[in-house]
């Protein structure tokens, strides 16, 4: 599959995004992106934001993908009304982020040869606490019945079994079943899409994979799926969580699978920062996410950090 077109939907109005994007279309980099960016927002919006920063940009509004050009910051618009350039989440924004996604997701039913990146969401907000996160809402929308979340680095990436969970509901949501699907779910990616077949570890639940419960859910649950994963895959665990993340284990795998989300994605912003990027894999399409948030303290102060916007981009930019 060749991919020559990226789809980058604005997300919350109210956000640092259209900062960072600004910050990738001021820099070399975009003149060297080699696939055509489409935006998909309100135009006034996004020339209003980024005005308040001393960016000024030629858009280039179109109404079809044949339109788009490469070098140029192609814009589908998407009505929205507002009075300032940055305010307060509410209903009428929620609506808006609605109708960037419907529009997305319709040109992805149409297309194929797209990436889809989306600025960050608010989850109580957006979402209305119906879905865990972005992740499950995209898996929702597309009907997507294995989906997984990485987090990645080209040192070292990260899966959590269990995504945005309450701590005390993670147990119940881990399965033999569950673990092998995900597992076998990012191998692939990694072997199809990334061209690498990737040294996997596996964490434990459990501090020290050890439990005062008879059957503990390593026994349960996460050495049968190795043991039978390690047929087809390199892959070696459970692991204790606590000590895994030093630099001698880190360098020796490309993979980690932890049990919940703060368990893996904890370390791995902690070693890697901005570089790293959110793909949700098991879609019709590839989606990736720049790792952070909405970050509301930091609107229109010119002072956010890029770094995983460009990570994100140069990333598609390998794939032919």
């Amino acid at each position: 599959m060749s991919i020559d077109k990226v789809l980058v939907v604005l997300g919350e109005p109210n956000s640092i995004f259209s900062e960072i994007l600004a910050k990738f279309f001021y820099s070399k980099k975009f003149k060297l992106f080699k696939k055509k960016i489409i935006i998909i927002g309100n135009i006034k919006l996004f020339k209003e934001q980024i005005s308040l920063m001393g960016y000024n940009f030629n858009l280039h509004e179109i109404n079809n993908l044949d339109r788009a050009m490469r070098k140029k910051i192609n814009f589908i618009n998407i009505e929205y009304q507002f009075k300032k350039p940055f305010e307060e989440n509410n209903k009428k924004s929620k609506i808006y982020l609605q109708h960037c996604f419907k529009k997305s997701l319709d040109i992805l039913k149409k297309n194929k040869n797209l990436v889809l990146i989306n600025g960050p969401i608010s989850k109580i907000h957006f979402l209305n606490r119906k879905y865990l996160g972005i992740t499950e809402y995209l898996s929702k929308k597309t009907r997507s019945s294995s989906y997984a979340m990485l987090i990645y680095n080209k040192k070292l990436s990260v899966v959590p079994i269990t995504t945005h969970l309450p701590i005390n509901q993670v147990s119940k949501n881990i399965s033999k079943k569950i673990i092998i699907d995900k597992i076998r779910l990012t191998y692939d990616f990694f072997k199809n899409k990334l061209n690498k077949v990737p040294k996997i570890a596996v964490l434990g639940l459990n501090p020290h994979c050890e439990s005062i419960q008879i059957i503990s859910e390593e026994k349960k649950y996460i050495v049968p799926a190795i043991n039978l994963l390690k047929k087809k895959m390199q892959i070696d665990g459970p692991f204790s969580a606590d000590t895994f993340f030093i630099n001698k284990n880190v360098k020796k795998y490309d993979l980690v699978i932890g049990m919940y989300h703060d368990q893996v994605l904890t370390p791995i912003k902690t070693l890697f920062g901005f570089e790293a990027i959110n793909i949700t894999i098991g879609l019709p399409f590839i989606r990736i996410s720049p790792d952070h948030g909405p970050n509301h303290k930091m609107v229109g102060k010119k002072l956010s950090d890029p770094t995983s916007i460009f990570y994100a981009l140069e990333f598609i930019n390998k794939f032919k």
